[in-house]
């Protein structure tokens, strides 16, 4: 195999780490050499159009609960310890660490010099080592991939060690269970083992983005996605699962910038990724078509199962997971901008899907109010799939990222609120769930009209209408939208009960006053006076 020659000063770099070099070092391989060995180590095999198919074993997403970060003298009074941020102490970390390393030397490992964020002025250089060609193909996939030139003198600013095979001793490591990701800001790296599922990989890196770059570079970091227009105008989508983020920001008459993380600048909008690692569970050509052709060599696809008797996949199948994932380099889609670097935007997107039918098809948010949705992160997804069991449920993911966010939600929302004056962004809240009633009783917002609501605000056609105040969320309702039936613009209006839209409106307002009770110390007077008035 044609892999590159890892140099002396890597091979010393890796001793320096504490590895002990017994085995092969497998340096920065291409997709086609990660693949071939994948397949001859009877780790994965290939669906009909090529792409490397592989099970990430025991879990098949993320484990909130058994990510730890170090609580330091660096970390101690700047991370905002909650449910996501747990602490552990630095014995454990370099304990753990210790072991990790003698588990490596004692391995294959493959290597890859990567790094995260486009614009040159945030770049971070990142080391990955891992036990397995698979797990280092996620990692080519999803961060930036340096030219052979930048390699010859490349120093790793963070490290990823991986390991799925090693398992945590929760009566000596410090851990809830035998699977950890571990994170310390003082040693720059990311423990991560027991686990397979490649995204603790990708989030590690987004984490310590979100500490780093608001903390020390004034660079607001967004869970969101982010496409530009043929004039340069940028715009940001944020939203929970479910709420149509992805579909929404792949727009063929704009230019991806990115699908999932995205840091805004002084003068820029700028992804932190080299590639997209998208859901599959319903995957059409129809609905996703660029998605749906990405799946090809160099695709990694986690967890899928075949239609019996071939080798298609079977996108309904929820047999291993619901949470079915393709990762791919940006360069398989092909509007994606190159550089993923876009101008300031002009219009934010808070994307919704609420089951509770409360909240307008599309609305203009104040500073204010843009800041405190920020921070609620509201979605409402339909309870569950039990039968009987069609209550909506609230959901609130503070930025809309909140496992992934160290600091407080509060200074997050200060700086979004702060750009967004200075640069006079329009944010706008989208419900993309019911109409006319709850679930069950309403219906599904239609796609043609929230694309052609999108398209109006980017198009600047919102700008002169006439708007009413939502009366208990405040929000500015425009009573009229090119494309659209106005009478579902005010949703009070598509409800055949009047009297039972204001009461459950109340009730929806009070849930989220409940949320922000957590947060409300840490917000500025301007977030707290947007409030819904119940």
């Amino acid at each position: 195999m044609s892999e590159t020659i890892i140099t002396k000063d890597t091979t010393n770099a890796l001793v320096a780490l504490g590895l002990k070099i017994s085995n092969p070092i497998h340096y920065q391989l291409t997709p086609a050499e990660l693949t071939a060995q994948t397949l001859a180590r009877k780790e994965g095999v290939l669906n009909d159009t090529g792409a490397l198919i592989i099970k990430t074993g025991e879990f098949t997403g993320r484990s909130p609960k058994d990510k730890f970060t170090v609580k330091d003298d660096t970390t101690a009074n700047t991370v905002h310890w909650n449910d996501f941020n747990i602490p552990i102490e630095a014995k454990y970390f370099d304990n753990m660490y210790n072991k990790l390393m003698s588990h490596l030397s004692s391995k294959e490992i493959w290597v890859r010099d990567c790094y995260a964020c486009a614009d040159p002025s945030y770049r971070l250089n990142i080391r990955v080592i891992n036990e397995n060609p698979w797990s280092n193909l996620f990692a080519y996939n999803m961060f930036l991939r340096p030219v052979e030139k930048e390699l010859e003198n490349f120093s790793a600013d963070w490290h990823i060690i991986q390991a799925p095979s090693f398992k945590a001793d929760p009566a000596t490591d410090g851990t809830r269970q035998h699977n950890f990701a571990m994170v310390s800001f003082s040693r720059k790296t990311i423990l991560i083992g027991g686990t397979g599922y490649t995204g603790e990989m990708k989030k590690g890196i987004f984490t310590i983005l979100n500490y780093l770059l608001p903390h020390e570079k004034n660079v607001l970091s967004m869970h969101c996605s982010a496409n530009m227009g043929k004039e340069g105008d940028t715009a940001i989508f944020f939203g929970l699962s479910g709420t149509g983020k992805t579909t929404l920001s792949a727009d063929p008459n704009r230019s991806l910038i990115g699908d999932d993380e995205h840091g805004w600048t002084n003068d820029s909008v700028f992804n932190f990724e080299g590639g997209c690692y998208a859901k599959t569970i319903d995957l059409s050509e129809e609905k996703e078509p660029e998605i749906y052709h990405a799946i090809k060599p160099g695709a990694l696809v986690e967890n899928i199962t075949f239609i019996e008797g071939t080798n298609k996949i079977d996108f309904s199948s929820k047999e291993i997971t619901e949470n079915t994932r393709v990762s791919y380099p940006l360069s398989y889609i092909s509007n994606a901008l190159e550089p993923s670097i876009g101008k300031t935007p002009k219009n934010i997107f808070f994307l919704t899907a609420d089951a509770y039918g409360i909240l307008p098809p599309i609305s203009k948010l104040s500073a204010g109010q843009a800041m405190y949705q920020f921070i609620s992160g509201y979605t409402a997804k339909v309870a569950g799939t039990e039968a009987g069991v069609t209550e909506p449920k609230a959901t609130f993911s503070a930025c809309f990222g909140a496992p992934f966010l160290p600091l407080h939600p509060g200074q997050y929302a200060e700086m979004l609120g702060k750009k967004m004056k200075e640069h006079n962004v329009n944010v706008w809240m989208i419900n993309t769930g019911w109409s006319g009633g709850p679930y069950g009783i309403g219906s599904r917002m239609k796609l043609p009209y929230t694309r052609a609501m999108i398209t109006a605000a980017l198009e600047g056609k919102l700008d002169q209408v006439t708007y009413e105040a939502h009366p208990i969320f405040g929000m500015l309702i425009p009573t009229e939208c090119p494309n659209v039936p106005s009478d579902i613009l005010n949703p009070r209006n598509t409800w055949s009960n009047k009297e039972n839209y204001d009461s459950k409106a109340k009730d929806l307002a009070k849930q989220f006053i409940k949320n922000f009770e957590k947060y409300a110390a840490g917000v500025n007077e301007e977030t707290l006076a947007a409030a819904p008035k119940v």
